[in-house]
Protein backbone atom coordinates (compact mmCIF):
# COMPACT_ATOMS: atom_id res chain seq x y z
CA UNK A 1 0.00 0.00 0.00
CA UNK A 2 1.34 3.44 -0.93
CA UNK A 3 1.93 5.72 2.04
CA UNK A 4 -0.46 8.66 2.26
CA UNK A 5 1.50 11.90 1.91
CA UNK A 6 -0.91 13.92 4.07
CA UNK A 7 -1.94 11.58 6.88
CA UNK A 8 1.05 9.25 7.02
CA UNK A 9 1.42 9.30 10.81
CA UNK A 10 -2.22 8.28 11.37
CA UNK A 11 -1.69 5.14 9.34
CA UNK A 12 0.77 3.72 11.84
CA UNK A 13 -0.35 1.22 14.43
CA UNK A 14 1.81 2.07 17.41
CA UNK A 15 -1.21 3.01 19.53
CA UNK A 16 -2.73 0.50 21.89
CA UNK A 17 -5.84 0.61 19.74
CA UNK A 18 -6.22 1.63 16.10
CA UNK A 19 -9.36 1.42 13.98
CA UNK A 20 -10.28 2.37 10.43
CA UNK A 21 -13.56 3.10 8.70
CA UNK A 22 -13.75 3.47 4.95
CA UNK A 23 -16.66 4.62 2.81
CA UNK A 24 -17.06 4.65 -0.98
CA UNK A 25 -19.73 5.54 -3.49
CA UNK A 26 -20.05 4.64 -7.15
CA UNK A 27 -19.51 8.33 -7.98
CA UNK A 28 -15.76 8.52 -7.25
CA UNK A 29 -16.27 9.72 -3.68
CA UNK A 30 -14.49 8.15 -0.74
CA UNK A 31 -13.82 8.81 2.91
CA UNK A 32 -11.59 7.31 5.54
CA UNK A 33 -11.45 7.72 9.29
CA UNK A 34 -8.41 6.56 11.23
CA UNK A 35 -8.50 6.67 15.02
CA UNK A 36 -5.58 5.83 17.26
CA UNK A 37 -5.72 5.56 21.02
CA UNK A 38 -2.30 6.19 22.47
CA UNK A 39 -0.88 5.19 25.84
CA UNK A 40 -0.82 8.71 27.29
CA UNK A 41 -2.27 12.17 26.68
CA UNK A 42 1.21 13.54 26.01
CA UNK A 43 1.73 10.98 23.24
CA UNK A 44 -1.65 11.90 21.74
CA UNK A 45 -0.75 15.61 21.82
CA UNK A 46 2.48 14.79 19.97
CA UNK A 47 0.65 12.68 17.37
CA UNK A 48 -1.96 15.41 16.87
CA UNK A 49 0.75 18.03 16.38
CA UNK A 50 2.59 15.86 13.86
CA UNK A 51 -0.58 15.13 11.87
CA UNK A 52 -1.53 18.79 11.84
CA UNK A 53 1.93 19.65 10.46
CA UNK A 54 1.70 16.77 7.94
CA UNK A 55 -1.57 18.14 6.57
CA UNK A 56 -0.28 21.72 6.38
CA UNK A 57 2.88 20.66 4.55
CA UNK A 58 1.54 17.92 2.29
CA UNK A 59 1.30 20.11 -0.83
CA UNK A 60 5.10 20.33 -1.03
CA UNK A 61 5.48 16.55 -0.59
CA UNK A 62 2.85 15.83 -3.26
CA UNK A 63 4.45 18.18 -5.78
CA UNK A 64 7.94 16.85 -5.05
CA UNK A 65 6.80 13.24 -5.49
CA UNK A 66 5.02 14.04 -8.77
CA UNK A 67 6.17 17.21 -10.58
CA UNK A 68 3.12 16.94 -12.87
CA UNK A 69 0.82 17.58 -9.90
CA UNK A 70 -0.13 21.04 -8.67
CA UNK A 71 -1.48 21.08 -5.11
CA UNK A 72 -3.20 23.87 -3.15
CA UNK A 73 -4.24 23.77 0.51
CA UNK A 74 -7.01 25.92 1.96
CA UNK A 75 -7.94 26.19 5.66
CA UNK A 76 -11.72 26.03 6.16
CA UNK A 77 -11.54 26.87 9.86
CA UNK A 78 -12.08 25.13 13.14
CA UNK A 79 -14.35 22.23 13.95
CA UNK A 80 -16.51 21.96 17.09
CA UNK A 81 -14.62 19.18 18.85
CA UNK A 82 -13.20 18.73 22.33
CA UNK A 83 -9.60 19.69 21.70
CA UNK A 84 -8.55 21.53 18.54
CA UNK A 85 -9.33 20.67 14.95
CA UNK A 86 -9.25 22.35 11.57
CA UNK A 87 -10.90 21.40 8.32
CA UNK A 88 -8.54 21.79 5.36
CA UNK A 89 -9.17 21.37 1.67
CA UNK A 90 -6.50 19.97 -0.62
CA UNK A 91 -7.03 20.52 -4.35
CA UNK A 92 -4.82 18.67 -6.80
CA UNK A 93 -4.61 19.02 -10.56
CA UNK A 94 -2.41 16.82 -12.70
CA UNK A 95 -0.90 17.89 -16.02
CA UNK A 96 -3.35 15.81 -18.06
CA UNK A 97 -6.30 17.65 -16.47
CA UNK A 98 -7.70 15.48 -13.66
CA UNK A 99 -8.82 17.50 -10.67
CA UNK A 100 -9.56 16.22 -7.18
CA UNK A 101 -10.50 17.68 -3.83
CA UNK A 102 -9.84 16.20 -0.40
CA UNK A 103 -11.14 17.46 2.90
CA UNK A 104 -8.79 16.62 5.75
CA UNK A 105 -8.94 17.07 9.48
CA UNK A 106 -7.32 15.80 12.63
CA UNK A 107 -8.58 16.15 16.17
CA UNK A 108 -7.68 14.93 19.63
CA UNK A 109 -9.85 13.88 22.55
CA UNK A 110 -7.72 12.89 25.50
CA UNK A 111 -5.54 9.95 24.39
CA UNK A 112 -7.42 9.45 21.09
CA UNK A 113 -6.40 11.08 17.82
CA UNK A 114 -8.76 11.00 14.82
CA UNK A 115 -7.84 11.71 11.21
CA UNK A 116 -10.52 12.11 8.55
CA UNK A 117 -9.98 12.26 4.80
CA UNK A 118 -12.84 12.74 2.32
CA UNK A 119 -12.09 12.87 -1.40
CA UNK A 120 -13.91 13.32 -4.68
CA UNK A 121 -13.43 14.66 -8.17
CA UNK A 122 -13.57 18.43 -8.56
CA UNK A 123 -12.20 21.57 -6.98
CA UNK A 124 -12.73 23.81 -3.97
CA UNK A 125 -16.20 24.83 -5.22
CA UNK A 126 -17.24 21.16 -5.22
CA UNK A 127 -16.02 20.46 -1.69
CA UNK A 128 -18.91 19.77 0.72
CA UNK A 129 -17.32 21.73 3.57
CA UNK A 130 -20.58 22.35 5.44
CA UNK A 131 -21.42 18.62 5.41
CA UNK A 132 -17.88 17.71 6.44
CA UNK A 133 -18.04 20.06 9.42
CA UNK A 134 -21.58 18.97 10.33
CA UNK A 135 -20.60 15.31 10.38
CA UNK A 136 -18.00 15.98 12.97
CA UNK A 137 -17.11 13.71 15.62
CA UNK A 138 -15.80 12.53 12.33
CA UNK A 139 -18.40 10.18 11.10
CA UNK A 140 -19.23 8.73 14.48
CA UNK A 141 -22.83 9.92 14.31
CA UNK A 142 -23.23 10.03 10.53
CA UNK A 143 -21.49 8.63 7.51
CA UNK A 144 -19.10 11.31 6.18
CA UNK A 145 -20.45 10.90 2.65
CA UNK A 146 -24.03 11.91 3.54
CA UNK A 147 -25.55 15.35 3.35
Amino acid sequence: MEQDRCLSMALGSDGSDTWYREFRTDLDTNARQVSVQLSATAAAKGRFSRLDKDIKSCTARLEKADPETEATLKDFGTLPVEESAHACGLHTVVSWGASGIRLLSVDRDGRTVNGVDRGQLGGFGDAPVKVFKKNDRHGREQTPLTA
